[in-house]
């Protein structure tokens, strides 16, 4: 590779090489310095500014082999051997998504290890794997959130290589892979960009720190460009956007706009589907909207909506921003249409918030969850529903889930009520930004009226060990580990092989609730299909008895009695905490 570098701020540049003598850089009209060099793979390297004796890793690393405040080593990109030529992608729609983080979905916390798992992915009956951030950060463990060098694969994940090589077995498993990105700000430690560029708004802020330039043509180059080498060099098929809600841009062609119009471009060269999901706050269809239609032409979203509604049914917790999701027609409001505030009264926020999302957008666009990185580690203690709900309530969980009319996503273990918590956790070197931290994490809970003693320190090393799967527990050959993994497997097996569960129209699905009973149905289907698909979730602690609409046949229970059943009559009775799967004929 040949060293170049954007950097409109210093007078002098240098290139940096152990063992040599800095070679200074020359600079061109677009304040972008080269140096007639080329570098082979594995050489360090870095940049040398103006009068600084100390040399910057490069803003385009690839890989830091020491960490993001030592020197790059160049990394050649195509140096892999793909065996991937036959995948051909996946598209999102009717897809299931396993959401996973590296460093604690196995004991070795590496790419390689994860390889090894791949096949409990396969048999569980996952299509998509989505990881968490696995840019380079400051220390050695961490969410991922807090990296500083976006090119760079986090060295103790295996580096660059190991992606590749994780990319290519899980095609060669039909697993496609979404890589979650952070654009919307820069982690607090080895954060150099702004010392060779105009990379942030100093003067605007988000919740994690300066604002990303928007307004700068090269950093929105950096954007795009980092974005299209996943998908394009390491063969990601899509890439979860964090948090697009902090993304501030002033422009006529908002950044995400941006973004699928590239994807787009590049998925119709390379000949398969490339998706772009965002996690947004906004409530706002205007993101999955065709661009024809003024939209920004994404994927999907994330619906929060949807993950509140069902956790305040299965646990009762109402407190913080979960207040609105009390009653159960919030989930009925969430199930059919989408998003539960869409122009109401949020009383977390303090105002109106959100907008409808019109019935001819596909169910699908939006991707839906009873647990994730977010609601399970921003907990005080990062506890998972597995602690708090019995097997009973936690199968519940599983159907409610996985029958969504949206694109379900399971958490890691999630699958198997995991017992181990998934804490926030990091390992910042410096003394004081770890006490800043830690300090930090007990004044967020403060709002959400959460005990502070139980919040863990971030900074513990035992915090980022408590957090690892504990494998032995999927390997139980009975138990309730065993149980709910039957369950969660049957269950998207069931998915694939029903129609009406991947049917994307919402006014084919209908939803009732009983509050008071603590009772709700959903009905999948076209009116006039000759058999529907009706999910009844019984939350209460009375039985449950109903007439159906005509012949019935048990497609999937969690009361064993009620699944051996097989064909009832006309009258069914539900099990306090018992939820159902039926396939129904019209009347007759």
């Amino acid at each position: 590779m040949t060293p170049e570098l954007w950097a409109p701020i210093p007078t002098r540049v240098a290139l940096r090489r152990p063992g040599r003598a800095d070679l200074p850089m020359r600079r061109d009209d677009r304040d972008r310095w080269h140096a007639d060099v080329e570098l082979e793979p594995g050489d360090e390297y870095g940049f040398v500014l103006d009068d600084d004796h100390r040399a910057l890793p490069d803003p385009r690393s690839l890989r830091q082999p020491l960490g993001v405040h030592e020197l790059s080593a160049a990394f050649d990109l195509c140096a892999h051997e793909w065996a991937d030529a036959a995948w051909t992608g996946r598209q999102l729609a009717g897809g299931s998504v396993y959401e996973l983080h590296i460093g604690t979905w196995t004991p070795d916390g590496t790419l390689d290890s994860a390889i090894e798992r791949l096949d409990h992915l396969v048999e569980l009956g996952i299509d998509f794997v989505e990881l968490l951030p696995v840019n380079a950060f400051n220390g050695t463990h961490n969410w991922g959130y807090d990296g500083v060098l976006w090119y760079a694969v986090h060295e103790a994940y295996g580096g660059p290589a190991a992606y590749q090589r994780f990319v290519d077995a899980c095609h060669a498993h039909g697993l496609a892979v979404i890589q979650d990105v952070v654009y919307n700000h820069l982690g607090p430690s080895g954060n150099y960009l702004p010392r060779f560029g105009p990379y942030l708004r100093t003067a605007e802020r988000n919740t994690w720190g300066d604002s990303v330039n928007l307004d700068e043509p090269e950093v929105r180059r950096y954007i795009v460009e980092n974005a299209m080498m996943w998908l394009r060099d390491f063969h990601v098929d899509g890439l979860r956007l964090d948090a697009v809600h902090a993304l501030r841009d002033r422009s006529e062609r908002h950044i995400l706009r941006e973004l699928v119009e590239h994807a787009d471009a590049l998925s119709a060269h390379l000949g398969r589907p490339l998706s772009l999901i965002a996690e947004s706050d906004l409530n706002d269809p205007t993101l999955i909207l065709p661009r024809e239609s003024g939209g920004y032409g994404l994927t999907a979203q994330w619906s929060d909506d949807h993950h509140h509604a069902m956790h305040v049914a299965l646990t009762g917790e109402t407190a913080g921003y979960y207040a609105d999701f009390a009653p159960l027609d919030a989930l009925v409001k969430t199930t059919t249409r989408g998003f539960f505030h869409d122009g109401t009264y949020s009383s977390f926020r303090g105002r109106d918030h959100g907008h409808p999302i019109d019935v001819v957008v596909p169910t699908w666009r939006l991707v839906t969850f009873t647990q994730d990185h977010d609601q399970v580690g921003n907990r005080a203690a990062g506890d998972r529903l597995s602690p708090a709900l019995g097997e009973a309530r936690l199968a519940i969980a599983a159907v409610l889930n996985l029958t969504t009319p949206f694109t379900p996503m399971l958490f890691m273990g999630e699958e198997w009520a995991a017992a181990t918590p998934w804490q926030f956790f990091t390992s910042h070197p410096e003394p004081e930004l770890g006490r800043a931290t830690a300090e930090g994490r007990i004044a967020e809970f403060a709002r959400m009226g959460w005990d502070e003693s139980l919040v863990p320190d971030p900074q513990d090393p035992e915090t980022f060990r408590r957090s690892k799967l504990d494998w032995s527990e999927p390997a139980q050959a009975d138990g309730v580990h065993a149980r709910l993994l039957g369950l969660h497997r049957r269950l998207l097996a069931l998915r694939r092989a029903r129609p009406e569960f991947t049917d994307p129209a919402f006014e084919h699905t209908t939803a009732w609730a009983d509050d008071s009973a603590g009772r709700f149905r959903m009905d999948r289907g076209a009116p006039d299909a000759h058999e529907r698909v009706v999910v009844l979730a019984n939350l209460g602690a009375s039985p449950w008895s109903l007439e159906l609409d005509g012949p019935a046949e048990v497609l999937l229970a969690t009361d064993p009695a009620l699944a051996a059943a097989g064909t009832p009559d006309r009258m069914l009775e539900l099990p306090p905490e018992t939820a159902a799967i039926l396939a129904v004929a019209h009347g007759s």
